[in-house]
């Protein structure tokens, strides 16, 4: 059985934000306590019995099938991202998510690929958000060296919820930003129900951060690889990058190489080219 309190939230999350109307149901009654379905409107939209949706709810899943799961995913209208995230918390944590995988450091070909992307600001992250190797073009975009961070704060997740350098470096794109992360480690945490060390950050970052505890608790998700941020740079002022999430990789406690590029012939690749060069001959 996957985690109980996870499932049950987000089956009620998303029960919460159907209305009758928007699947064609008449109304049980007039009065409704509170928004959103009621167990046994959706019960009857999956094909249930209410009482076993109500199982369902509560963390219930001995021998749920792959059916049931579907049936209820297209009752409750969930995104493919969803529908592979309640999947996900349905099956029985695997014992090798109760382990730490990381690798203290990265494989020297990893190092010597960060450092190619001489002009492309690119880090990459471990299966927790925690930053396993980034190369000079990364600290000169986001304004941080990160080799002096303490190791607990070298976290992305940390990072954007927690220091006010990143919230102002995103500006206007910040809250995306921070969505972003949240959804993403919602469905990391699906894909580990049984990860120790993830599920600390997490109640780590709830307590810490009053937006992450929001977006944490609105059960989102979403896998986003790939996009573009406009940032506000210091020195730079606007500049725009598209970033991309490449994964996975083949070392196991790596998660993703993720890059920041500038369109070819912009305004933005020649600051970055004009910027990284001058730190380069200093």
């Amino acid at each position: 059985m996957g985690d109980v309190e996870q499932i049950g939230s987000f089956l009620s999350s998303r029960r919460g934000r159907l209305r009758p109307e928007d699947v064609d149901l008449p109304y049980f009654g007039t009065r409704r306590r509170v928004p959103g379905l009621r167990r046994e409107e959706l019960a009857q939209i999956a094909g249930i019995s209410a009482d076993y949706y109500a199982r369902l709810e509560q963390g219930r899943l001995e021998n749920v099938s792959t059916e049931i799961l579907d049936a209820v995913a297209t009752a409750l209208q969930l995104s493919p991202d969803e529908r592979i995230h309640l999947h996900n918390l349905a099956r029985p944590p695997s014992p090798a998510d109760l382990v730490e995988p990381n690798s203290p450091t990265l494989r020297p070909a990893l190092r010597v690929l960060l450092a190619a992307l001489e002009f492309v600001p690119a880090y990459i992250i471990g299966h927790h958000t925690n930053l396993l190797g980034w190369n000079r073009a990364a600290e000169l975009v986001f304004g941080i060296d990160f080799a002096e961070l303490p190791g607990e704060r070298r976290n992305w997740t940390q990072l954007v919820f927690l220091d006010p350098r990143i919230r102002a470096l995103f500006a206007d794109e910040y809250p995306a930003l921070a969505r972003q992360v949240a959804t993403d480690l919602r469905l990391r945490i699906g894909h580990r129900p049984g990860d120790i060390t993830l599920t600390a950050l997490i109640t780590r970052m709830r307590a810490a951060s009053t937006q992450f505890d929001e977006l944490w608790t609105s059960h989102d998700v979403n896998d986003v690889a790939f996009g573009t941020y406009y940032i506000e740079h210091p020195e730079l002022g606007r500049i725009e990058l598209d970033y991309e999430f490449f994964s996975p990789i083949a070392d196991p406690g790596v998660r993703a190489l993720v890059t920041y590029t500038a369109k070819p012939g912009s305004r933005t690749e020649q600051a970055l080219r004009t910027l990284i060069e001058r730190d380069r001959q200093s």
